[in-house]
C-alpha cells in the first residue's frame, strides 16, 4: 500500500478522511517541529507528504524520498519548499489557497485596532501595576475613522481587509502589480497608487502579498523614510517581506510610530528589541488560526492525497505539473 507522511499534527478532518482509505498513514506527532533527519528518514519510503509550511523541504529532502509524488503543503504559502526542484523531479506541490481568507483579514484587523487602541499594552498594565481610575489623558489611543489605510497587495485577503475597513469611513489606498476593475475599487472604496504614494500618504500599512525574490525587503530603511512618523505598519503576511533590522531602527529613532507583527524573518525567533518595545504588538503566526480555517485546509491537502493516490485530477498545483 502507498504510503502517506504528515510531517506534522493536523486537524483530525485530514486523519479520518485518509484512514478511510487503503493508504498508510505516518504522522509526526511531536509537539516540537520535526528535524531533517527525522524528515528525511520518514519520507525515504513515501509516496505522498503533507508538511506544515514551516517545514522545509529542500534539495536535500527530496533526493532522499524517491517514490514522492505529491507535496501537500499545510499553508497558502510555498516557501518553505524547494517547488522547481520537486518540478524536475516529477513531484507534484500543492497549497490551500482561499480557504484562510477570512482568519487572516479578521487578524489582520484585530493587530490594527489592538496597535491603534493599546489593547495590548493596556492587559499588560492591568496585570502588573495596574491604573490610578479612568483620567481624561490617560493612556490615548487612536481611532481609525478617518484614518488612511495603505493596502500593499489586493489579492484575496487584501480584498477582505479593505472590504471590512472599509465600514470603518478609512479612506483606502493600495497598489500592486495590477490594478483592479474600476467596479471592484468603488466597491471597496479603495484607490490605486504607487507604493511611494501609499508609504507617504498611509496612516497605517498592511502587507497583503507572497514571498518571493522580488518582495523580499521590500520595505526597508528607505522606505521607512517615506512613511509618516506617525504611521505604523502591520504584517500578517510573510516575515521577510519587512527588512526587520532597519524596521528595528526605524521604530527606535520614531521614524515610524509603532508595528504589529504576526510573522518573523527569522521566524520562530523574535528579536529582544521588539520584544521590549511598547509601540510593538506581537503575535506567534496567527493569522489563519481558526478551527474553520484550519478544518478547511486539512480537508484540501487530504482529498489531494486522496486523488493523486487514485489517480485523478489534484487541485492547488502551484508548481506547473
Amino acid at each position: 500500500m502507498a504510503k502517506v507522511f504528515i510531517a506534522g499534527k493536523i486537524p483530525d478532518k485530514a486523519v479520518a478522511l485518509l484512514k478511510a482509505t487503503d493508504l498508510t498513514i505516518d504522522m509526526y506527532t511531536d509537539d516540537k517541529l520535526i528535524d531533517t533527519t527525522t524528515l528525511k528518514q520518514h519520507v525515504s519510503d513515501s509516496e505522498f507528504l503533507i508538511t506544515p509550511l514551516s517545514t522545509q523541504v529542500d534539495q536535500d529532502v527530496l533526493d532522499h524520498a524517491p517514490k514522492l509524488k505529491l507535496i501537500a503543503n499545510f499553508g497558502t504559502g510555498t516557501n518553505n519548499i524547494d517547488t522547481k526542484y520537486a518540478k524536475k523531479l516529477n513531484i507534484a506541490v500543492t497549497n490551500t489557497p482561499m480557504v484562510s481568507t477570512v482568519s487572516t483579514a479578521e487578524s489582520t484587523i484585530g493587530l490594527i485596532i489592538g496597535l491603534m487602541h493599546r489593547i495590548a499594552e493596556g492587559d499588560h498594565l492591568m496585570r502588573t501595576t495596574g491604573f490610578n481610575g479612568w483620567a481624561p489623558l490617560f493612556f490615548l489611543g487612536h481611532e481609525l475613522q478617518g484614518k488612511t489605510l495603505g493596502i500593499i497587495g489586493l489579492g484575496q485577503i487584501g480584498q477582505a481587509v479593505a472590504k471590512r475597513m472599509h465600514a470603518f469611513d478609512m479612506p483606502i489606498l493600495y497598489t500592486q502589480h495590477h490594478r483592479l476593475p474600476v467596479s471592484r475599487e468603488i466597491e471597496l472604496g479603495a484607490k490605486f497608487v504607487s507604493q511611494d504614494e501609499l508609504l507617504e500618504k498611509s496612516d497605517i500599512v498592511t502587507l497583503h502579498l507572497p514571498l518571493n525574490e522580488h518582495t523580499k525587503h521590500l520595505l526597508g530603511a528607505k522606505e521607512f523614510k517615506h512613511m509618516k512618523d506617525s504611521a505604523i505598519l502591520v504584517n500578517a503576511a510573510r516575515g521577510p517581506i519587512i527588512d526587520e533590522l532597519a524596521l528595528t531602527e526605524a521604530l527606535k529613532k520614531h521614524v515610524i510610530s509603532g508595528a504589529a507583527l504576526d510573522v518573523y524573518e527569522h521566524e520562530p525567533e523574535v528579536s529582544d528589541e521588539l520584544k521590549q518595545m511598547k509601540n510593538v504588538l506581537l503575535t506567534p503566526h496567527l493569522g489563519n488560526a481558526t478551527v474553520e480555517a484550519r478544518d478547511a485546509m486539512a480537508e484540501i491537502v487530504a482529498n489531494n492525497t486522496i486523488a493523486a493516490a487514485s489517480g485523478k485530477p489534484i487541485k492547488y498545483i502551484v508548481n506547473g505539473l
